[in-house]
């Protein structure tokens, strides 16, 4: 008994050497930038201060529970800059040792720091959702955590046709991310089978959306904006500027469902999905933030789960091998879509699911059922292999 009993201690010593050698003390970074906008239409899309850090703060507790175990820590920075201050901002934060920086901006700010990184961090984009981004535009460094356009598009698409509506109204807005979102739904028409009958165009004329009248005003403009249209199956709005979109379900002059920017949205996540456990993540959020989770919250946390899943599996933190580890086959994470999610290796971008959301629940999730891929079914959302202008991947 003595001898198994020492054998027992010393295999316990011996375990918790290796473990302590394995140790890793992570550090990363969430780079908020805040741009000046407009308020939004609704009350109820009124950004909170703590929006994506608050996704991180969950996900830095997840971690660190799972890499407990393996003595390894987590410790999360959350900074908040205007545009102009970015790049000094950037430059703090890896100078403090953080070589994994989640980061909330627009493409081309988010460009601008990926270049000023270099090698010397590894970017995982939550905010900007530009195509071109995981295209032309890719850069070797950047994580797109966040789903692109293209991939929103496609399971508007998809669902569309598996409901067999073909036939699309598309009204798009006047801004250049509006007719860059058009574009992406004119491409996932013409991948679907699907057909454009009628486009117009809603110019933003930069009015009040919320003056007690201005309800009133869009109330006169949209029916006879829709009139005298081609036959129809339904109405894809492609609005990015959040300008008139929310008006057309009850304001279109023939009914037809509304989809893309109102009534049937794409989104990555929302505060109401419930399947695949992930009321208990729900309810995990609400706890330590008070509020309901966003978008941006879920894509932060996911970019944090991918940082922590690949140090446990690796046990390393260093950005070179994190990287060759999620681009790897051997790489997946759970993530309460019913499936792992996974890493494109030619381009950086994570396949997801896409949930479709009326406001209230999940209504559809996509890919939907039918659509096939050689790969995964997840690769018929957004640029396939064959299609990618980018390059930086390769080798």
């Amino acid at each position: 008994m003595k001898r198994l009993a020492h054998a027992l201690a010393l295999g316990l010593t011996m375990l918790h050497v290796a473990g302590a050698a394995w140790a890793v003390d992570v550090t990363a970074a969430v780079l908020r930038l805040d741009y000046p906008t407009l308020a939004p239409i609704s009350r109820y899309d009124l950004v909170p201060d703590d929006l994506a850090f608050a996704g991180a703060a969950l996900a830095t507790e997840d971690n660190a529970t799972t890499g407990g175990f393996l003595g390894h820590t987590f410790e999360t920075t959350a900074r908040a800059v205007p545009p102009e201050e970015a790049e000094a901002a950037l430059e703090e934060l890896i100078a403090a040792g953080h070589g994994h920086i989640a980061i909330h901006a627009r493409a081309d700010d988010l460009l601008r720091l990926a270049d000023a990184a270099g090698d010397r961090a590894l970017i995982y984009n939550v905010g900007a959702r530009d195509t071109r981004l995981r295209d032309a535009d890719c850069r070797a460094n950047v994580l797109h955590i966040t789903p692109s356009r293209a991939m929103l598009t496609d399971a508007v698409a998809q669902f569309a046709v598996w409901k067999r509506w073909p036939d699309w109204f598309l009204i798009h807005g006047s801004n250049p991310d509006d007719l860059a979102l058009a574009d992406d739904y004119r491409r996932a028409a013409t991948k679907f089978g699907a057909e454009i009958v009628e486009e117009r165009e809603f110019e933003d004329t930069g009015g009040s959306r919320r003056t007690d009248t201005g309800h009133v005003l869009v109330q006169r403009q949209l029916p006879v904006f829709t009139q005298d249209t081609e036959d129809h199956d339904v109405v894809v709005a492609a609005d990015a500027s959040d300008v008139f979109a929310p008006y057309l379900p009850f304001h279109l002059w023939t009914p037809r469902p509304t989809m893309g920017s109102a009534g049937l949205r794409p989104v990555s996540f929302h505060a109401a999905h419930e399947a695949w456990g992930a009321t208990q993540f729900q309810r995990r959020f609400e706890a330590l933030t008070g509020r309901y989770m966003q978008e941006a919250d879920y894509d932060a946390w996911l970019a944090l789960r991918v940082l922590g899943e690949a140090v446990t599996r690796t046990g390393a933190a260093d950005v070179a091998e994190v990287r060759d580890y999620v681009l790897s086959d051997a790489f997946e994470l759970a993530a309460f879509k019913g499936v792992p999610v996974t890493i494109r290796d030619w381009n950086g971008q994570l396949r997801q699911p896409i949930l479709l959301y009326d406001g209230r629940i999940t209504v559809s999730v996509s890919p939907q059922e039918g659509f096939l891929h050689q790969v995964s079914p997840l690769d018929s959302l957004g640029i396939d292999r064959p299609e990618s202008a980018c390059t930086a991947f390769e080798g």
